[in-house]
């Protein structure tokens, strides 16, 4: 394995640096790719966009910029199955690629995933409640017809309640792909440390690992069978920008129900504010990141130094005494 990779987070194009990096090195690959949704492709600034109010008052849980446009499926197809070639490449035979996605894009991701080679095993749920509604009336257009305002009115009564076709989402989709074994399951796990999944780690109420997960208690049955931990309030960091961090523990039962051993390499190609790789750090497992935006870099750094300082507090060794060759700077490839 390129050892200036491990433990670092880099700041460069994910379609580049992974070219870097050795094949059969990586045991496990969680990311949560961009989409390339309107105004936010690689020069996309979350600042500049934020600015952006023209219909904010009925899309507030997304950015402005993201409307629907069917090309974009087929352009993240084509970009996703570069990356996931590479992806397939670097991970060691029957390593795991997890990728969050949008409901409405996951059919073109889990196509250009499996056109990569990649095994298709299941499709993880992360369930929630906490989300706004997306649909929008069309009021603001029945205001522009050249019609007299009777008519418009009644018009606006005949459509009450019906709106575009965007429902509330309350799901997000976790494609989990495999690539190919070397002979047995047995012989790549003896082999690769990699392939298998670890039954001990359980979720809900001491429940066999399931393929949905929440972190919203939102009733008994449902709490019993998918519960994980909830977020922590300060575990996103006060100052952390991102629009959407996911939850750590999310990042965490995936790490532990499919790495082996401390000596397991975590990679994410596109870390955003660094989930996954603070993550891979608490869990004592070695993590490789990739972003292309310098600002999620230095949130991302400043979380995991927020896990240094954490662990420095809670040993007993003197701090002098403790060597850290991780969370170095990012580094510009």
């Amino acid at each position: 394995m390129n050892s200036e990779f491990l433990n670092k987070i880099i700041l460069g194009d994910a379609e580049e640096i992974l070219g870097k990096i050795d094949s059969n090195s990586i045991d496990l690959v969680l990311t949560d790719p961009p989409y390339f949704l309107d105004k936010m492709d690689n020069n996309w600034s979350h600042r500049k966009v934020s600015k952006i109010t023209d219909y904010c008052n009925t899309v507030k849980s997304l950015p402005p910029g993201m409307k629907f446009d069917r090309n974009q499926g087929k352009k993240f197809y084509n970009w996703y199955l570069k990356i996931s070639k590479e992806l397939y490449r670097i991970l060691k035979p029957g390593g795991f690629f997890f990728s969050f996605s949008s409901p409405r894009l996951y059919h073109r991701m889990v196509s250009s995933i499996d056109d990569a080679n990649f095994l298709i095993r299941d499709c993880f749920i992360w369930l929630h409640t906490q989300n706004q509604p997306k649909a929008m009336s069309l009021n603001h257009f029945i205001d522009k017809l050249d019609w007299n305002k009777n008519e418009k009115n009644k018009l606006k009564e005949k459509l009450q309640g019906w709106k575009t076709p965007q429902i509330k989402s309350c799901f997000e989709p976790i494609v989990m792909a495999q690539k190919k074994c070397e002979k047995t399951f047995l012989q790549n796990m003896l082999k690769y440390n990699v392939g298998l999944l670890n039954t001990n780690v359980k979720i809900g109420e001491n429940m066999f690992p399931s393929n949905v997960m929440t972190t919203e208690k939102t009733g008994k049955i449902v709490d019993r069978y998918f519960l994980i931990p909830k977020p922590t309030i300060d575990e996103k960091g006060k100052f952390n920008t991102h629009k959407t961090v996911k939850p750590l523990s999310i990042c965490e039962y995936i790490i532990k129900l499919t790495t082996f051993s401390e000596d397991a390499i975590v990679l994410d190609p596109f870390v955003g504010s660094g989930t996954t790789a603070v993550a891979a750090k608490e869990l004592g497992r070695k993590f490789i990141g990739i972003d292309i935006n310098n600002e999620y870099i230095e949130i991302a750094l400043k979380r995991l130094n927020n896990v240094k300082n954490k662990r420095n507090k809670k040993s007993k060794i003197p701090k002098k005494e403790i060597q850290y060759d991780l969370f170095h700077r990012a580094i510009n490839i």
